[in-house]
């Protein structure tokens, strides 16, 4: 299970407040998009979800439980500029993870362990495309090839969630939709709940199950610090899918579809003999 329940949450930066009492429920395998204007906060809040910082009022729970106070391996997260190491290789990159979890000191794995790390490693560097490039360095790479490296850097210790903070912003549009691809693939092989950030509407809508729009209500310039944003409409798209379960309609999407656009305070629906 990878349940995220986010219960009247606000975050202030002295007399600054960037959320104000946002309340959210991430549903296991769920695949969630963020969007809204810049400086909104969406990005503090997945920091909070990391772990990197802490509301200042409500609480934020994983399976049930208060969420841990630093970054742990149940959250992977992949950034916009690519969060990896220049002086490893791709292999190097992708085992530090397992290194650093077993050996913390010395980040080394001997013997057994090793090999089945290396076997590990070498899966999910295939799984991403990028076979034949293990030995190379983060420079000998594209950009595109760069944010696979990140996403299996990522994967190596099966989190329960997956932070994406506009991760494909920086490609270009067909290697984005290569990596669209290849993340819905992810999602449904890996079964993992996943936030992901974004200013690409039609990214949000591609690859998520739900988005949800951050917002200030009230955002008079004299008073803009004084009011936070909050989530102003949660739309859920149509049809309803979970990773690793068959989507309703077959294929699935590999573009935008019809969804069920819904205000938050609207009574949930669903749309009867509608097709996407």
């Amino acid at each position: 299970m990878s349940e995220l329940m986010i219960e009247k949450v606000w975050k202030e930066y002295g007399d600054q407040i960037v959320l104000e009492d946002v309340s959210l429920t991430v549903a296991s395998r769920a695949f969630v998009a963020l969007v809204g204007p810049s400086g909104c906060g969406k990005t503090t809040f997945l920091r909070m979800l990391l772990g990197q910082e802490r509301p200042t009022r409500g609480a934020i729970r994983l399976d049930g439980e208060a969420l841990p106070q630093e970054p742990g391996p149940d959250r992977g997260v992949v950034f916009q500029r690519y969060s990896v190491f220049p002086h490893l290789t791709v292999l190097g990159n992708v085992l530090l993870g397992r290194e650093l979890s077993t050996s913390r000191y010395k980040a080394k794995l001997f013997g057994a362990a090793r090999r089945s790390a290396v076997d590990e490693a070498r899966r999910l560097i295939a799984e991403v495309g990028l076979s034949g490039a293990e030995d190379k360095y983060p420079a000998q790479l594209s950009g595109g090839m760069q944010q696979r490296l990140a996403l299996a850097q990522a994967l190596i210790m099966k989190p329960k969630v997956l932070l994406l903070d506009e991760p494909f912003g920086a490609l270009d549009p067909g290697i984005r939709a290569e990596i669209h691809t290849l993340m819905k693939r992810l999602w449904h092989e890996t079964q993992m709940t996943v936030v992901m950030v974004t200013h690409d509407m039609r990214e949000a809508f591609t690859l998520a199950t739900r988005v949800v729009a951050f917002e200030r209500r009230r955002d008079r310039p004299e008073e803009k610090q004084r009011y936070g944003a909050t989530i102003t409409k949660d739309i859920s798209i149509w049809p309803p899918r979970l990773a690793g379960a068959p989507p309703v309609f077959s294929p699935d999407r590999d573009g935008p579809v019809i969804s069920l656009g819904l205000r938050r305070d609207d009574p949930a629906s669903s749309p009867s003999g509608e097709k996407p």
